[in-house]
């Protein structure tokens, strides 16, 4: 399917309403609009100790303390490229999706070639950029990409059902990096124990607009003894970011680490990418318009509970990963509208309502 033909897509078609709870009236002592509807909504966090989980629990804290309209919970799933499946499959009806895997979904391809989705979500907006590089633990001898060309290695390119892993996975196999190579497939929340034991030698990590890195990575950092380095990232590997479309290259600088990384180089290149909220169509407008509202003016406090939240307090921000070919969920649009951030080259989307 191209991007042509998405309109023929049924982009409505049965949203979960498991996720959403309307009720009548509304209590609480917060600062947002009171109406006389209240609002549940479970979003879909992807794993335990993922960026999106932290995202999504600071978005849930924000909420409880500055909306008299909106509760939030968070959701353990098995990633951003699964939680597009849990849509299709009527068991999530908000989430934490990466564009790559959108992109994919509308096009049907890679896994959506085998396995195409009938329905997607409306976009809401961006709330991470994840930062993925390459480090390689210190007795492996590995010093670059260029050495696992000759393969003979272990390699951990993140968790499957993550939309890291989908693009990561794409540029190892661009790359011709992944058939002579042992791939583990671990859960993010095993990999520090694999990395202890000496059972990989070099992972693909990431951590989210420079700030931190995700907190399974930070417990592979501590559990590693020290013996991580940052991997020079060489031509062959450049070009194969380069060739990925939903890739952007970027250098760069480590942070977050306890250990010194720097033992090979100071720098690297990595590979990143743009994680949004997204929103089926049983989820009212007025729930996601609080939801922009809440990320919007009150950054502070989903800052205090992610210190790798985006600033959205100019909300021009919020649209910077915006897919023009598919819809923006109204109550989205309705404040990008309000704070003169809508262009109407964007597609509003309509609810069941």
């Amino acid at each position: 399917m191209t991007e042509h033909n998405l309109g023929r897509r049924d982009m409505l078609k049965g949203a979960a309403t498991l996720g959403v709870i309307t009720t009548a009236g509304c209590t609480g002592g917060g600062d947002g609009e009171g109406d006389s509807e209240s609002y549940q909504i479970s979003i879909g966090g992807t794993s335990s100790g993922s960026s999106t989980q932290q995202a999504g629990q600071a978005l849930a804290r924000a909420a409880s303390q500055h909306s008299d309209i909106l509760d939030i919970s968070v959701q353990v799933t098995d990633g951003w490229t699964a939680n597009l499946y849990e849509f299709d499959g009527d068991n999530i009806s908000s989430m934490g999706v990466d564009n790559n895997s959108l992109s994919k979904a509308m096009n049907e391809e890679g896994p959506f070639a085998e396995e195409p989705v009938d329905s997607l979500p409306m976009q809401g907006f961006v709330f991470t950029n994840l930062e993925m590089h390459w480090v390689a633990m210190e007795d492996s001898g590995i010093e670059s990409t260029a050495d696992l060309q000759d393969g003979g290695y272990t390699i951990y390119p993140i968790q499957p059902g993550f939309g890291t892993r989908l693009l990561t996975e794409e540029i190892i196999k661009e790359a011709g990096l992944w058939e002579n190579n042992e791939i583990n497939n671990s859960n993010t929340s095993d990999i520090p124990g694999a990395v202890e034991e000496g059972r990989v030698d070099a992972l693909c990590v990431y951590g989210a607009n420079g700030a931190e890195l995700s907190s399974w990575v930070q417990e592979v950092d501590v559990r590693s003894g020290g013996n991580l380095n940052l991997m020079e990232v060489d031509q062959n590997f450049e070009d194969a970011i380069d060739a990925t479309p939903g890739a952007l290259k970027k250098t760069l600088e480590p942070y977050g680490w306890e250990q010194d990384v720097t033992g090979i180089t100071d720098s690297t290149t990595s590979w990143v990418l743009a994680g949004q909220w997204a929103f089926g169509p049983d989820v009212p407008a007025e729930a996601t318009e609080e939801v922009a509202r809440l990320s919007a003016e009150h950054g502070d406090t989903i800052r205090d509970a992610d210190p790798t939240a985006l600033d959205h307090s100019g909300v021009d921000s919020m649209t910077e990963a915006v897919i023009p070919d598919l819809e923006v969920h109204p109550g989205v649009a309705d404040y990008w509208e309000a704070n003169d951030a809508w262009n109407d080259e964007w597609t509003r989307g309509e609810t069941n309502e």
